[in-house]
């Protein structure tokens, strides 16, 4: 395959060292496919990925020799056994904790405040995942602990995302985001964003916690986009790199 890539087809992020241009395209045009997408045409392979027809269709056969991708009789593409193959293996030795924890540590480390990370088992949010904060004084919960559902941030936007009718939820929803101050526990606030995974299901709610002596409403405001962020980049992962909506129209059991 020609690496040499004319500059009007450059794509973002392919020009890392050590790079190989011609093996990120490829990726680019397998991930151009969705969860609801049995088949794509020439052209909206082209318009998904920015790159020529000629270029796209050039990939495309290579990926096919190798089962990734095939080319059905009205010349459309759909993807092969090879790449299902790929996913379930990355279904078989996923562990969530290893792309969670690490998202929590840098949300402590960034913020100052703890990080957490709650599913919904029946009637209560359990913590999944925490990592304490850095300083003295701290909000303290213990990982596999139950706690209700309608009280704090975390357990709200799990609520909203499930499809919970009125408010605070359509607000929760328009918004992507909750915060709370001393609704469970005097004196702890809380910022959470919604958490998806496989097939667009909401999974749970990541959270940023402290004393509301340091997170006042305004600084739980200021730390909005941060959550959001991190719940952008879980979602990401735990989805298996399919980008999951903003919004989700009802929960799953917990599993990527």
């Amino acid at each position: 395959m020609n690496a040499s890539i004319p500059a009007s087809e450059a794509l973002p992020g392919t020009d890392e060292p050590g790079g190989v241009i011609a093996v990120t395209r490829a990726l680019r045009l397998l991930e151009a496919f969705g969860m609801t997408d049995a088949q794509l045409t020439l052209a909206e392979l082209s318009r998904r990925t920015g790159m020529h027809k000629t270029t796209a269709l050039r990939l495309a056969r290579t990926l096919a020799a190798d089962h990734y991708l095939v080319q059905k009789e009205d010349s459309s593409w759909r993807l092969g056994r090879a790449a299902g193959w790929l996913g379930a293996c990355y279904q078989a030795t996923f562990n969530a904790h290893d792309v969670v924890e690490p998202v929590l540590r840098e949300l402590a480390i960034e913020t100052g405040e703890s990080a957490s990370f709650y599913v919904r088992e029946g009637n209560q949010r359990t913590c999944l995942a925490r990592v304490d904060g850095p300083r003295t004084i701290r909000h303290h919960v213990r990982v596999g602990i139950g706690l209700p559902l309608e009280l704090g941030a975390p357990g709200r936007v799990i609520l909203a995302f499930s499809g919970e009718p009125g408010e605070p939820y359509e607000t929760i929803r328009q918004r992507g985001y909750h915060l709370s101050q001393g609704e469970r526990e005097a004196e702890v606030s809380s910022v959470s964003a919604p958490v998806f995974g496989m097939h667009w299901r909401l999974l749970g709610s990541v959270c940023i916690s402290g004393p509301t002596s340091r997170l006042s409403e305004t600084r739980l405001l200021e730390l909005a986009q941060t959550i959001i962020r991190a719940a952008n980049q879980l979602s990401y992962a735990l989805a298996g790199g399919h980008k999951p909506p903003t919004r989700a129209g009802g929960a799953a059991t917990w599993h990527p």
